[in-house]
């Protein structure tokens, strides 16, 4: 589904990744760990193109998204991304802020939008919610009608950039809840996180970086009980 090959981003003198190659199959949920600062966002970024490569190809379903003829917004659409700040529209509710794209860009009838995203809402427990305004919700609540925006758009990729990194222990367990729910349902995820638990849990495979590098690549038994490198190992040794 997506295939990264030989990916390198400066910016200046900063030499943030450091010819980056991986791939990423239909239906798995990888999770990026690191130290901060060692390229997870930037890399996450680059994939749907919020960030320029400075060189190497970023293939997506067989298309070398990359190339500069290609309409990135149009690719975007079909790999979304949730940030670590909501990015909701506050002047609109719930249901507005989900209905919003498809009924713009893809042209969905406002009816047929509206039942997908209550169907959506229903999901994660927030139906009740479709008429209230973001400043009315917790921080777990806004991040969960954020995640479903992203799938209201039906992608075939969600990107998570530290999804939880501004919410409380309570609300991170919401988030992280119904985002283990579309991993069984067998949505193609790439998630920058440091919820370690989430990560032995859901992950088909853990990708660990350091200095803008792919140090390790493994399933999760094999990445938190039987590490390989020093500098993982050292990274784990911190944290568990």
């Amino acid at each position: 589904m997506i295939s990264v090959k030989n990916l390198e981003k400066h910016f200046g003198e900063n030499h943030v990744l450091k010819n980056i190659n991986c791939k990423v199959n239909d239906g798995e949920t990888i999770v990026i760990i690191g130290p901060s600062g060692s390229g997870k966002s930037t890399f996450l970024r680059c994939l749907n193109l919020l960030e320029t490569p400075s060189s190497g190809e970023i293939w997506f379903d067989d298309v070398e998204i990359t190339h500069p003829t290609n309409n990135i917004n149009k690719i975007r659409q079909k790999m979304n991304m949730v940030f670590q700040q909501f990015n909701l529209y506050n002047n609109l509710t719930v249901l507005k802020n989900i209905t919003l794209a498809p009924i713009k860009l893809k042209k969905v009838e406002k009816k047929q939008a509206e039942e997908e995203a209550m169907a959506l809402l229903e999901q994660i427990d927030l139906s009740d919610k479709a008429s209230a305004y973001p400043s009315q919700l917790s921080g777990g609540q806004r991040q969960r009608v954020a995640i479903v925006r992203s799938l209201a758009m039906k992608p075939k990729v969600i990107l998570f950039d530290e999804p939880t990194s501004a919410l409380d222990p309570g609300m991170t367990a919401e988030v992280l809840k119904a985002m283990e729910k579309l991993s069984q349902l067998g949505l193609t995820m790439i998630c920058v996180t440091h919820e370690m638990q989430f990560a032995k849990k859901v992950a088909n495979r853990v990708i660990f970086m350091e200095d803008g590098q792919i140090v390790e690549e493994n399933q999760p038994n094999e990445i938190f009980s039987n590490p390989q490198s020093e500098r993982l190992k050292s990274f784990l040794s911190k944290i568990l």
